[in-house]
């Protein structure tokens, strides 16, 4: 079965890389740049000797909201290109009829507030997929991102500089992109791709140089296109980012403080590919992660805030692959020492997570296309202390041992718009402990006009335990039509009973295979008193691999609408029909046999954004399920109000409330089998953001939110039947009830001093509990958590830039 899909996909490939289909980009602009020997001064202001007789990017296309139309003279935007051996230099003169009303929200690097932006796209290699991305707001804030096919990452961060002028006429952008935050190829003369982007807030409307067809392609692929860089040589791409920071921990009137020094080195190893290496790690103030009650089989997983994790690791991620919480996660024997404790043993010290050594990436992309990357982390062995209490003697539990996580990555671009990839993940821990190996193939190639394409993988794990090695296969392609109105995909996938990532990604389950499909439409065009509006309609038919078993489906319609007000709005229905075979609710593995019914669902929500341009505004969701023949019933809302007091300050609160009556879950066995219950969950989320801003380089933010859950359990408990449904249980009777409480406040003071070194102050409260008090009103849990021992940090880091280059020229 396998061997006729891959033949398959290899035909269709095959067919899509032949198929004569019209080009497009075809009529793309083009401009020369020219080398200067005096660079212009970075303030804004036009005026500097350089920017003369440079040649004009200029004729403006509407991007959005009517696409393809010349941009309107009142929003005339011209832009210029020099270089130099150090740097590019890009200048920006934007008209605009009222300059005085040219919004000005501030807000801190990477975030686009209530502003206009100047927005540039370089691609040295011009392959139509990997760019870099430089924008700078009205405001002279900046942003910066690496793209993949389309997605912007805008983790990554670069030191370059700029500067804005609002003058009587509009506004001016000057930017100086030295070349150690690009990677190009090192030959005499070259052309690289660029387009130049223009967001007018006001008006909803967004021009670009080259004109981006939103009808079909993606729309890195329209690029237009700067020559005759020639000659440049480039200094060495060498910075340092030493850091020191301190931390005092406090909790339960307890308090420990520590301190570190490391530093972060960033090093071009050659003109395509970067090095980066973090010595010494210290991640002490990531922020805190949005814990939940977790009732289900699955782990919880959270997003990745540690910087170096998240910042141009855009070739690592592919597959899907790599999880970089795994790294300094908690040790995989850490709930087994409680296990192995003798009957006079307790565990006094056990850590919760893997202090990290070090860590290497090298990261980069040729001319041709190839881009490739190497990752590289260590973490150190970890202990857990056991205390005889008669002896009083201790010993140590190894409950992680000295790892090495790898991972290699080669992806192949070509026909500006296609790729093929193979990456490996590799996880060796010393001792007897589990290793595991993964390996990728990975295809998205589409027709020469981008308006269809295929795309899928084949992995393969091994995971080596006890002397033996366990072998898992996953498979996933799909056929779809990504261009005009009317868009589609159908495809299939599958993984194995023994498919197993989770050493370095993360799979929820395995052992299933989904046939699935979706159809859209949408305009392309405003129409009426919406800029655009669509509808889309998906369906999934579920299969254990192993036997082929039918488990279920799901299938749902949505709309959307967009109003030329920027107001959005929409609605879906969706649910599951028929009768529902859960295999993993149970915890007994999917190919036990054993399994819960779960009836026909059908799930209502709909959702409301007003203007953000407005000082207020605010976003709201419902949602309504329904069971057939079911007592189950749940429903919930979220509600998301925000007032801009002015340019600097703002503030934002969110409440979020969920009730589900009558949900039915495992809770544990006995004697006849597995136990479930009957239970009515409520939860409330309550957040709150606020920040203010001193200038575009130093803030004050504030984040805050509360979690309750309160859940409550029938008395009844019931049995798990050989036919999936439940029966009651005579003997159970163990209390379930659970109170659980996470509450998390920040405060971050954040100031960038010079370009790439910070200062940054943060304190933190917590607060978690869990306990059986259920039935209590809002405020009277809220008093009672507040009597639970309190987590204070307050730390202090400071990090520093430093431009080899510049170091070299002092001395």
């Amino acid at each position: 079965m396998f061997k006729v899909k891959s033949l398959f996909v290899i035909l269709f490939i095959t067919c899509s890389c032949l198929f004569a289909q019209e080009e497009i980009n075809s009529n793309r602009k083009r401009i020369k740049t020219t080398r200067v020997t005096k660079s212009p001064k970075i303030d804004g202001v036009l005026d500097d000797e350089a920017w003369k007789g440079a040649e004009i990017a200029k004729d403006f296309v509407v991007l959005r909201p009517d696409n393809g139309q010349k941009a309107p003279e009142s929003h005339k935007t011209e832009v210029k290109v020099i270089y130099d051996n150090d740097a590019i230099y890009i200048s920006a003169n934007m008209s605009d009829p009222d300059p005085s009303k040219i919004p000005m929200e501030f807000t801190n690097r990477d975030n686009f507030g209530q502003s206009d932006f100047f927005l540039v796209t370089i691609n040295p290699n011009d392959d139509g997929q990997n760019a870099f991305e430089f924008v700078v707001m009205s405001t002279g804030s900046q942003a910066e991102s690496k793209i993949s096919q389309g997605n912007e990452d805008f983790s990554w961060n670069a030191v370059w500089e700029s500067d804005v002028k609002v003058n009587g006429t509009g506004w001016s952008v000057e930017m100086k992109i030295p070349y150690r935050a690009l990677r190009f190829a090192n030959v005499p003369v070259q052309s690289w791709g660029f387009n130049f982007h223009r967001r007018i807030q006001n008006e909803n409307a967004q021009h670009t140089w080259n004109w981006i067809d939103n009808t079909k392609g993606i729309w890195t692929q329209y690029d237009g296109l700067v020559e005759d860089f020639k000659d440049i040589k480039p200094p060495t791409r060498l910075a340092f980012y030493p850091y020191t920071s301190g931390t005092v921990d406090t909790y339960d009137g307890n308090s420990e403080s520590s301190g570190s020094v490391g530093m972060d080195v960033q090093y071009g190893v050659t003109e395509n590919f970067t090095l980066d290496a973090t010595l010494i790690p210290d991640f002490g103030q990531v922020g805190f992660d949005d814990v939940s009650l977790n009732l289900g089989p699955f782990e919880q997983v959270f997003n990745e805030q540690r910087q170096f994790f998240i910042e141009g690791t855009e070739l690592f991620g592919k597959g899907r692959l790599f999880f970089s919480r795994r790294i300094g996660s908690r040790p995989t024997e850490f709930s087994n020492v409680y296990n192995e404790l003798g009957a006079d043993e307790e565990v006094i010290d056990n850590p919760d997570g893997v202090k990290m050594l070090n860590a290497v990436k090298i990261s980069g992309r040729t001319k041709g296309g190839l881009g490739i990357g190497f990752f590289n982390a260590i973490t150190e062995k970890t202990e857990a202390t056991i205390r005889n209490n008669v002896t009083g003697d201790t010993r140590k539990r190894v409950t992680e041992p000295f790892t090495n996580y790898n991972i290699m990555v080669a992806d192949q671009a070509f026909n500006q718009n296609s790729s093929i990839t193979l990456i490996n993940t590799n996880v060796t821990r010393d001792g007897r402990f589990r290793d595991a190996n993964v390996t990728g193939l990975l295809w998205h190639v589409r027709t020469k006009n981008s308006k269809y394409f295929v795309d899928g993988s084949y992995k393969q794990s091994s995971v080596m335990e006890n002397g033996t090695t366990v072998t898992g296969r996953t498979f996933d392609t799909s056929i779809a039509k990504a261009a005009g109105n009317w868009r589609w995909e159908t495809g299939y996938n599958f993984e194995d009973k023994d498919y197993n990532p989770n050493d370095l990604g993360v799979l929820f389950s395995n052992n299933e295979q989904t046939f699935y499909g979706n159809v859209s439409y949408r305009i392309l065009q405003p129409k009426g008193k919406f800029n655009n509006y669509g509808i889309n309609t998906w369906w999934n038919i579920n299969y254990l691999h192993t036997p082929g078993t039918y488990t279920g489906n799901n299938i749902g319609i949505n709309g959307w609408f967009n109003t030329r007000n920027q107001v959005n709005f929409g609605a879906n229905v969706n649910g599951n029909i028929g009768r529902q075979y859960d295999f993993f609710e149970p915890r007994q593995g999917s190919t036990s046999g054993v399994f819960f019914v779960r009836p026909t669902r059908i799930t209502f929500n709909s959702w409301f954004n007003s203007d953000r341009r407005k000082k207020f505004s605010y976003s709201a969701n419902f949602f309504k399920s329904s069971y057939l023949n079911h007592p189950r019933d749940a429903y919930g809302f979220n509600v998301s109000p925000r007032y801009r007091f002015s340019n600097q300050l703002s503030f934002s609160y969110g409440l979020g409330f969920n009730q589900n009556y009558n949900d039915q879950g495992w809770v544990g066995e006995d004697t006849g089998g597995q136990v479930f219950g009957q239970r009515d969950r409520k939860t409330f989320n309550n957040t709150v953001s606020a920040k203010y801003n001193f200038s575009i380089k130093s803030s004050l933010s504030l984040t805050f939110r509360h979690n309750w859950s309160d859940v409550r359990y029938e008395s009844q408990y019931y049995n798990l039947g050989t036919d999936g449904y439940l029966n009651p249980s005579s003997t159970y009777n163990t209390n379930h009830d659970i109170n659980f409480n996470s509450w998390n406040l920040d405060l971050n003071y954040f100031w960038q001093f010079a370009p790439g070194s910070q200062l940054i102050a943060f304190y933190r409260n917590s607060i978690f509990s869990v306990n059986d008090q259920t039935g209590q009103d809002f405020f009277t849990n809220l008093d009672n958590l507040f009597n639970e021992p309190n987590q204070h940090i307050f730390s202090l880091r400071l990090v520093y830039f430093i431009d080899y280059n510049k170091v070299k020229n002092i001395f």
